[in-house]
């Protein structure tokens, strides 16, 4: 379950937010590990609940990267521990790299409520390839997908 999206303006920073998407995403009891911190598998679902709204829903309709995408590449580091009362947490995503077939997307995860300029507890990246389901084949960005990407890279 998603929270509502902010979009941080693409290309210039706005006040003190740096350039990216940014969205909150509500944790789930049943995200939380016997430690009481969201366990590593349900943080790389938390990051997806995070990025979908973003690539495939609500940004980008012209775009086709919801025919077909997948994941190449996926690292998560942890810096600090999160737990259920951090919900919802703030995400800021933005695209780092954009290559031919792919493209890299980073993460930045705080508590819910924390100041921008807070270290993120979650330093994460998701290499994406642009996929076309009826070959089964990776396929070259599209110059609309490419140029949607764009507009999400920071400087």
């Amino acid at each position: 379950m998603t929270g509502s999206q902010e979009t941080v303006h693409n290309g210039k920073a706005v006040g003190a937010e740096p350039v990216g998407f940014h969205t909150r995403v509500v944790v789930r009891w049943s995200d939380m590990d016997a430690f009481q911190h969201i366990n590593h598998a349900r943080m790389v679902t938390l990051l997806e609940e995070a990025r979908i709204p973003w690539l495939f829903e609500d940004g980008a309709p012209t775009v086709t990267l919801r025919d077909g995408a997948v994941i190449a590449d996926l690292r998560v580091r942890y810096r600090g521990q999160l737990r259920h009362e951090d919900s919802p947490l703030d995400v800021l995503m933005w695209v780092e790299q954009i290559r031919a077939v792919d493209f890299t997307i980073a993460y930045e995860v705080r508590p819910g409520g924390a100041a921008p300029s807070t270290l993120p507890s979650i330093v994460a990246s998701t290499q994406i390839a642009a996929f076309d389901i009826g070959t089964q084949r990776l396929r070259r960005l599209t110059p609309a997908e490419r140029g949607y990407l764009e507009l999400w890279k920071r400087a």
